[in-house]
């Protein structure tokens, strides 16, 4: 790695948690960056698209040009990245979605899901049109199994040891993403921008399969403990082509 040129070295540094003069974490003020999945009572969106969209929404903030440099979310989002990487997801329908639309944000859409992300807020700082919003009742389901992942396209593989509600199963994969640009070059980064950030959702086929992953050095989320899971729970794998190429997987 050392042979790499400047341009060519993984971004870690400008905006990784990993950066040696980081401040502490847990002394930082701390934020949070709101997601907001649309459920309507009709036609809730099925759980692996939700997925997959909670994670492309992060990434599309992350790269979105008001969050970088001099952007208008920029000091929020370094703010927001001196802390704990949190996020939550709270859930909308009819009046309560369109009234968070209106806020400042990125919508992003599924096959059938649609996820708002917003610029990061002060823990106990959320806009009053989210703060009504409920966390609980992101229950979700495939009404079928989710499909074969095409070549090339970076998987979110999920601990299949552990349960998740929808809502924190979202919020887990938009942490897998983030640690996966956190270590892409720019040119990585940009390819899969390009992409329209491709990318897939899916549990480890059971315990040798995660094993595998765990041992493999691609990025592991490992959950603070706030809620629904243990602190240190490793529940989901970042497995981006570019990576692995790295890890020599």
């Amino acid at each position: 790695m050392s042979s790499h040129h400047t341009e060519d070295r993984p971004a870690v540094g400008a905006d990784s948690p990993f950066r040696q003069e980081r401040i502490a974490r847990d002394e930082a003020p701390q934020f949070v960056l709101p997601l907001v999945v649309r459920i309507e009572k009709a036609a809730p969106p099925a759980r692996t698209d939700a997925l997959e969209t909670a994670a492309r929404a992060v990434l599309v903030l992350l790269s979105d040009d008001r969050a970088l440099g001099e952007g208008e979310w920029a000091a929020a989002v370094r703010d927001w990245q001196d802390a704990r990487i949190r996020k939550v997801v709270r859930r909308a329908r009819g009046a309560e979605w369109r009234k968070a639309s209106a806020l400042p944000g990125i919508t992003v859409e599924g096959a059938d899901a649609e996820v708002r992300v917003f610029p990061p807020v002060p823990l106990d700082g959320w806009p009053k049109e989210l703060v009504k919003l409920q966390v609980s009742g992101t229950d979700l389901d495939d009404p079928e199994p989710a499909g074969p992942v095409e070549p090339g396209v970076p998987v979110l593989w999920f601990n299949p040891d552990l349960g998740m509600s929808a809502g924190k199963a979202m919020a887990q994969a938009g942490h897998a993403a983030q640690l996966a640009w956190w270590e892409l070059t720019r040119a990585e980064r940009t390819a899969w921008r390009d992409s329209g950030f491709a990318l897939a959702v899916r549990p480890a086929a059971g315990p040798e399969q995660w094993a595998a992953l765990t041992a493999s050095g691609l990025p592991v989320v490992r959950d603070a403990g706030f809620t629904e899971i243990a602190p240190g729970s490793a529940t989901v794998i970042a497995d981006h082509p570019a990576l692995r190429a790295r890890s020599g997987g």
